[in-house]
């Protein structure tokens, strides 16, 4: 009856998981696409690198969907076995505490494997991947030659040019430049214009002839005009680097290497992923007992608090050792405990209270 009772928790746990997982998943890759789109809008990122950030972010994602995913799994499937009143038949008819969290076991040690796995080397290449196409992208976008008809942001949005047609020289023709120099802001009309870049590839240069600018400052009456035959409008593009996703592009083996405490404050994230993940799996099974008559999701909302707890606390501490406010031979090693003591109190601690009750009732 074991092996048959094992087999049947299996299936019913990881169905659970590969749902949940799959339900949010989707919810991600809809989240991602907003995201990537409205960054490809802004920075005009070429079409064919959108899907693949869009995976890219997912896969990186991953680190908290497969751990979440799992918890959930076992408490809606242990939540079904207990309200149909399965699980009651298969304690009546002997099954052991071994029966119930082998399959668990097993699936939190494949879970934890694939996490170590995918937190130590994919998610670090993925990251780096996705920053490199994002560069490439923005340089692609940024300093492509303007197309008639068509708004160009410059500048991070500081500067927009616009030209209604291109000559054929070359040259652009009927063009309208907007730059913003704090509160002031210059607007410039030419009938012709040339685009060039400049030797470092990080300024457009656009060099306009026959034309007017204005100079002001919005809603106040002084205003500057002034007509030229050649003026310089140089444009500067600050590719910007997010210091925090390189760190997560880093490769662990240089992490492990490293001594500066951002550093070493991600390798203690990395390795706590996989470890949530298998204490949050074991934990799942005693969380998700139902008293009699208890809906079969009345578990779920405290499996999603101590979800949020656990990774508020990682989160915490790897801020705590980047600061070294905790030492680093610490590590994050004390979320996992603080977790299994919060997980036990909402365990034990209801029938604790009870008896405790019962007892001063007694005497």
């Amino acid at each position: 009856m074991g092996n048959t009772l094992g087999r049947y928790v299996l299936r019913e746990v990881a169905t659970a998981w590969l749902l949940v997982t799959g339900v949010l998943l989707v919810i991600l890759l809809v989240n991602q696409m907003v995201g990537v789109l409205e960054r490809a809008a802004a920075s005009q990122y070429p079409e064919g690198v959108v899907l693949e950030l869009i995976g890219l972010g997912a896969l990186q994602n991953l680190s908290i969907l497969l751990p979440v995913g799992l918890l959930l799994g076992v408490v809606l499937a242990f939540g079904r076995l207990y309200h149909d009143s399965e699980m009651a038949a298969a304690l009546a008819c002997g099954a052991g505490p071994a029966n119930i969290y082998l399959p668990v076991a097993l699936l939190a040690a494949l879970g934890t494997a694939g996490l170590a796995w995918l937190t130590l080397v994919l998610a670090p290449n993925a990251t780096a991947r996705a920053l490199n196409l994002r560069s490439a992208a923005l340089r692609a976008g940024q300093f492509a030659p303007i197309a008639p008809g068509k708004f160009r942001n410059f500048g991070g949005g500081n500067a927009v040019v616009y030209a209604q047609d291109v000559n054929p020289d070359g040259t652009l023709a009927e063009v309208f430049v907007e730059r913003n120099r704090d509160a002031l802001v210059e607007v410039a009309l030419a009938a012709r214009a040339r685009h060039e870049l400049s030797t470092d590839g990080l300024t457009h240069i656009l060099t306009l002839y026959d034309g007017e600018r204005f100079e002001g400052v919005p809603g106040q009456r002084e205003f500057r005009i002034m007509r030229f035959a050649e003026h310089v409008v140089p444009v500067k593009v600050q590719l910007s680097v997010d210091a925090t996703r390189a760190l997560e592009a880093e490769p662990t083996a240089s992490l492990i290497d490293s001594g500066d405490p951002d550093a070493r404050a991600e390798l203690h994230s990395r390795i706590a992923m996989p470890l949530m993940c298998a204490v949050l799996a074991l934990l799942a099974v005693p969380l998700s007992r139902l008293r009699p008559r208890q809906g079969r999701y009345a578990r779920v909302w405290v499996a999603v608090v101590i979800f949020f707890l656990y990774v508020n606390l990682i989160t915490v501490g790897k801020v705590w050792i980047a600061r070294g406010a905790i030492p680093e031979i610490l590590g994050l090693w004390w979320t996992h405990a603080v977790v299994v003591l919060v997980a036990l109190g909402v365990i034990v601690g209801p029938g604790l209270a009870y008896r405790l009750r019962y007892r001063i009732r007694g005497l």
